[in-house]
């Protein structure tokens, strides 16, 4: 009965040994391909200064577990001061919702776009992850503008730690999900987690992104 009552009214994963292989799973996961990628990252980082003035790593705030606040790290991707480029660029905003999302985003940097079509710009996140403020595989961690204009069923996606990859970022033509698909894929998740899903997702994950990288 207690297994029943978990199920229907629990808002996250509680399989407590599943929750620690997980847990085991990021670590050395990320470990390993911070070991992997570390040349391909320095010479990203050298190819990046040498593109455009300003940092080689972009930090933002975004929003975590139970919406705790973390600083998100990315290669950057853009000019400086494409922050404030925002607003005068709403009206190429191409997602729906709360989304902010632009596929040809004039502020990107030559080098930027190809990061950013690969998804090798998401690469220093592995440090989010060793640092136990994301995991491998979980939904994309949001924007606090994001988040305060999610609807109620929406903030259940927070119940969960974020991650670098989870269902939609593996769909085909991901961009143009309307957003309260995105929201009821990260749902779904949530849902029927398990630690074979996430290894489902994961693998799933590693074919898409050397597949984005011969193509580009």
């Amino acid at each position: 009965a207690s297994d029943v009552y978990k199920r229907q009214f629990s808002n996250i994963p509680y399989k407590s040994v599943s929750l620690a292989a997980k847990r085991f799973m990021d670590i050395s996961g990320s470990l390993i391909l911070l070991l992997l990628f570390l040349p391909f990252m320095i010479l990203t980082a050298i190819l990046i200064k040498l593109s455009s003035p300003g940092p080689v790593i972009f930090s933002q705030e975004r929003v975590g577990l139970r919406g705790r606040k973390f600083m998100l790290y990315k290669f950057r991707t853009m000019v400086p001061g494409a922050e404030d480029m925002k607003e005068e660029l709403e009206d190429l905003n191409e997602a729906d919702g709360p989304a902010f999302k632009i596929e040809d985003d004039p502020r990107a940097t030559k080098i930027g776009k190809f990061l950013r079509r690969t998804g090798l710009d998401e690469l220093p996140q592995l440090v989010n992850v060793l640092k136990g403020e994301m995991s491998l595989i979980g939904p994309r961690p949001p924007l606090r503008s994001e988040t305060i204009r999610y609807k109620r069923w929406q903030l259940r996606r927070l119940s969960v730690k974020p991650g670098l990859s989870c269902f939609w970022q593996v769909k085909p033509q991901r961009n143009y999900m309307k957003f309260e698909k995105w929201m009821e894929l990260d749902l779904a998740y949530i849902d029927n987690w398990s630690f074979r899903l996430d290894l489902l997702i994961l693998i799933r994950t590693i074919r898409v992104f050397f597949k984005r990288i011969t193509l580009n």
